[in-house]
């Protein structure tokens, strides 16, 4: 058996699960059916808490899609993971580092119960991100079905192209995030982001993640969109992301700095399953 929570960061969903004091054997084909929303749990992502690789980090985050394949980065399951440590009581820390395949990310408690997550420091080269690109654009283009899509892309740990759109709630986000998606310009596959720019200090935004499709939020996406919409002059530093779920704060002062991700982390239920 295998126990589990569920948990939600604006209603992006994630079962988190404690490797350190069980050991789950969790093999692709077992991830895909307790992510079915029928006849398993159902989830965007899963998540693993581990022991730490690094002297000085406190954990080890994994998480898997519910396609069963294993990514590097996922800011509102990030919230969760640091929710979760700390009602397991696994730590009493108000702030932990957790080791990924991305590099540490630090998790911080506010005094408002929200968490604060610094993303680290965002990856521009095309090398980097990545993408089939000779050398570094504001402005990326790809093409597909006959139609021509332009975006700005960067890495927060994982792969994300950013387009910007008039009115995000008619985006065709199914359909183009499913076409750029696995896109032969993304060899690791991207997070897709349908952004509106509402004034200085709002965006609303929209995300196809990679093996999950639409979610109701996409912390490193809301991080992707604010870096992009901030080097493109059209928001300040300090801005809101609203997503179908909720609302995240991002900040960014700039390149070489990290980003700031703050918002909510809920447990929602806890249980065993046999898988």
């Amino acid at each position: 058996m295998i126990h589990f929570t569920k948990m939600h960061g604006l209603g992006n969903d994630f079962v988190v699960i404690d490797a350190i004091r069980q050991t789950p054997r969790l093999e692709p084909e077992t991830i895909r059916r307790l992510a079915d929303r029928h006849f398993g749990i159902g989830f965007d992502q899963l998540l693993l808490v581990e022991k730490p690789v690094s002297p000085n980090a406190d954990f080890k985050y994994r998480i898997f899609n519910a396609d069963g394949s294993e990514v590097s980065q996922c800011g509102n399951g990030a919230r969760c993971f640091a929710r979760f440590v700390r009602d397991q009581g696994l730590t009493d820390k108000d702030e932990v580092c957790v080791d990924t395949d991305a590099g540490q990310l630090l998790l911080k408690f506010d005094s408002d119960g929200q968490i604060t997550v610094n993303m680290g420091i965002p990856r521009h080269h095309p090398a980097e991100v990545p993408l089939l690109a000779d050398q570094e654009a504001s402005s990326y283009q790809a093409s597909a079905n006959g139609e021509t899509y332009a975006f700005g892309a960067v890495s927060m740990g994982n792969p994300h192209a950013v387009l910007q759109v008039d009115n995000v709630e008619a985006a065709p986000v199914a359909a183009v995030g499913r076409l750029l998606e696995s896109h032969p310009f993304f060899p690791a596959r991207a997070n897709i982001g349908f952004m509106q720019i509402m004034d200085r200090e709002h965006i609303k935004l929209r995300v196809y993640e990679r093996g999950a499709a639409e979610t109701l939020a996409c912390g490193s996406g809301a991080c992707a969109a604010a870096v992009i919409a901030i080097e493109h002059g059209l928001v300040d530093r300090h801005v809101q992301v609203q997503l179908p779920g909720g609302a995240l704060k991002i900040s960014w002062a700039g390149r070489g700095e990290p980003v700031l991700m703050t918002g909510p982390a809920i447990s929602v239920f806890e249980g065993t399953i046999e898988p």
